[in-house]
């Protein structure tokens, strides 16, 4: 008796749309349009986790009450890309109903990405290229450094087009850009590993 063939979802002609990540049965939570094509999210770590956790409960308390922040949800760049941050902050008009699934590229304030081993290259350079390319002001790249989160901070550059590194922090980030922040690192660990340090 053989293996049972995965039941994988096959491409259109063409690729892919936006559109179809609302249509295509049983895909995988966090699925993303990347290119046309379908790009499945590798199992959360620790590290991952808490920190889209810290970045959604700080940017939650500190941002303007007309933002609203959303973690994990997806973006319209285009036909072919549908990414989806980590963390997104948004103008809150772009909120239209409780069932949507998805906020235009246009509406997005800062776009956060948590790197993980298997997005590597995606969070460093394929989607700060698109996130540039859709105009979204801010773009912070978080990176796990042994155990410590290291946040690389970028604004688009009005003339090129392209983000320009404002900062790279290490256990305080205190930014005032796209709304005032004073944010301690330290506390992207496990709750346990904190109250031992204290």
């Amino acid at each position: 008796m053989g293996v049972p063939k995965p039941n994988w979802p096959t491409p259109p002609t063409g690729g892919w749309t936006a559109d179809d990540l609302d249509r295509i049965p049983n895909l995988p939570p966090h699925t993303e349009l990347i290119d046309a094509s379908l790009v499945f999210a590798a199992p959360q770590t620790v590290f991952h986790s808490r920190a889209v956790g810290y970045f959604r409960g700080q940017l939650e308390s500190a941002a303007p009450k007309e933002l609203e922040v959303a973690a994990r949800f997806t973006i319209d760049i285009d036909r072919q890309n549908r990414p989806e941050p980590d963390v997104i902050v948004v103008h809150g008009e772009v909120i239209e109903d409780w069932n949507q699934t998805r906020f235009p590229a246009e509406s997005v304030v800062l776009a956060i990405e948590v790197v993980s081993t298997d997005s590597v290259t995606r969070d460093r350079e394929t989607k700060p290229l698109k996130y540039a390319r859709a105009k979204i002001p801010h773009y912070w790249r978080v990176e796990d450094n042994e155990g410590q989160a290291v946040i690389y901070v970028f604004e688009l550059e009005p003339t090129t087009g392209a983000y320009t590194s404002t900062g790279i922090f290490h256990d305080r980030m205190k930014v005032s850009v796209p709304f005032p922040v004073d944010l301690d690192l330290t506390q992207i660990k496990p709750r346990r590993n904190r109250a031992a340090e204290e």
